[in-house]
């Protein structure tokens, strides 16, 4: 999979589906790990799923590949990214919508990987979901559970830096909730909640531009997207430099990211 390497590299602040993909086997793997873990629906065939989030489309191939016999409904936010899984599943349904305002169902399945961390309020959020379920169904959501981790520690404090710090002024992430807020707030509604986390770790070529790179497809576009060419070049020059203190390249060049993440199924 070809990467770019260099820290200054263009960036489109928008949901780009080329710049997520990059990375496409490594982001792929925890959507296989939570698919993997929804439990089997007896007597009667799963018909409908969604994908909430679907990106370019790889966690809807995932999940079409285990239902193969169900209608799949995949949504994102961003136009390039449902173009992006038209074209790759164009045997199934993409739209655009609004998660935060959407509602729809009643689905067997639905999948959210990687994509209600960047939503507020889910005490409300998660049980509204869960209202979309037909009896029985799951709910499968996998989130980065990382914002303790150097590379957002990282990015915070270069964001802090006076060069740059009123343009980024609010731009903090939505605060994450673990496994006691999530499994008592859905075992009100559900008769099973299984919760885990996962610390994955992921050998990237490069050292530490690759790992820029990678956050520039997540967690970096909020940040990048308030700022001109300029300041962004110096924003992402700092912010390389810092990553390589804190994430040391091992002997061939590889980088190890450590990247855990907190999955939840609760079946209605």
């Amino acid at each position: 999979m070809s990467q770019d390497p260099s820290p200054n590299a263009p960036v489109n602040p928008a949901w780009q589906a080329a710049q997520y993909v990059k990375f496409e086997d490594e982001r792929t793997r925890p959507v296989r790990d939570l698919v993997a873990a929804i439990p089997t629906i007896e007597d009667r065939d799963v018909k409908r799923v969604v994908d909430i989030g679907c990106g370019p489309g790889n966690s809807t191939q995932v999940l079409a590949a285990r239902y193969a016999q169900a209608q799949v409904l995949g949504l994102d936010s961003s136009q390039d990214m449902v173009d992006a899984a038209r074209a790759r599943l164009p045997q199934f349904r993409f739209d655009v919508a609004d998660i935060a305002q959407w509602k729809d169902g009643p689905f067997d399945v639905m999948l959210a990987n990687a994509v209600l961390q960047w939503l507020p309020d889910h005490e409300t959020l998660y049980p509204r979901l869960i209202d979309c379920l037909a009896p029985g169904g799951s709910l499968a959501v996998q989130t980065p559970d990382n914002l303790d981790e150097p590379a957002h520690q990282l990015m915070r404090e270069v964001a802090a830096d006076p060069r740059w710090a009123s343009s980024l002024r609010g731009t903090e992430r939505t605060a994450r909730h673990g496994a006691t807020f999530y499994y008592p707030l859905l075992r009100a509604l559900c008769s099973r909640v299984d919760i885990w986390r996962t610390t994955y770790y992921h050998p990237l070529a490069g050292g530490a531009p690759a790992i820029v790179e990678w956050f520039k497809g997540s967690a970096l576009r909020p940040f990048l997207a308030k700022l001109d060419d300029a300041s962004r070049d110096a924003f992402l020059t700092r912010y390389t430099e810092e990553i390589a203190k804190a994430y040391p390249s091992l002997a061939d060049g590889t980088v190890l990211l450590p990247f855990p993440r907190l999955f939840v199924v609760a079946t209605r």
